[in-house]
């Protein structure tokens, strides 16, 4: 299968890439990893992976700024193409964004991306942290275990979200959204890549993924 990356200068193509990589080859999956600008490749491939750090406002912008480039991120996942979102990449899937301002998101996940509020805890959430969720709710937990923990780095968090869209949650001063899911769209608030194992094994589970089978 051919996995495009979306270079929209958002951030940790590279260390995306490479992550999906490791995950596939451990997983004995043979898949064509590129990071790349083009509608053209966006439309053909057969996975789609949105990194993203920094802000929303910047990173929703630089989206925008490629032509043709989110016109074609939306074709492809309306055709049922499964796509990942990570960090901020997980962040843009929402209506929108408070950093900076109102700053419209793709729509794919009810809610909005606003500053956390975690009185006598530090911002931002940086480090590891465990991943809460009923095994076997979602294909891209196969494997894991409650408790798991990821690397995360953030600020701001999805808010006011459909209970459904939200397949794990971290503890930080409260549950915090760290993996939803709406048909073939799923995103990771933790960096999957940064994530040593527990990542690998999300990377190589949406790999396999086949999101029309999940109904």
């Amino acid at each position: 299968m051919r996995v495009a990356v979306v270079d929209y200068a958002g951030g940790n193509l590279a260390s995306a890439a490479r992550a999906l990589e490791e995950a596939a080859r451990l997983g004995g999956i043979d898949a064509s990893i590129s990071i790349t600008d083009d509608p053209a490749e966006l439309r053909a491939a057969g996975r789609i992976v949105l990194p993203g750090q920094g802000a929303f406002l910047d990173c929703a912008t630089g989206l925008g700024a490629v032509p043709g480039l989110r016109d074609a991120l939306v074709d492809a996942t309306d055709g049922g193409t499964p796509f990942l979102g990570i960090c901020v990449g997980m962040q843009l899937m929402a209506d929108r964004g408070l950093e900076h301002g109102e700053t419209r998101g793709l729509g794919w996940i009810a809610g909005e991306i606003a500053p956390m509020r975690v009185p006598g805890l530090r911002l931002p959430q940086m480090g590891w942290n465990e991943l809460l969720f009923t095994p076997g709710a979602h294909p891209l937990t196969a494997g894991l275990q409650p408790g798991d923990h990821a690397y995360f780095v953030h600020s701001y968090a999805l808010r006011a979200h459909a209970a459904d869209d939200v397949i794990a949650t971290t503890d930080y001063g409260g549950p915090v959204p760290a993996l939803v899911a709406r048909g073939n769209r799923a995103g990771t608030q933790f960096h999957v890549e940064k994530s040593q194992a527990v990542g690998l094994r999300i990377l190589a589970n949406f790999l396999l993924w086949s999101p029309a089978g999940d109904a």
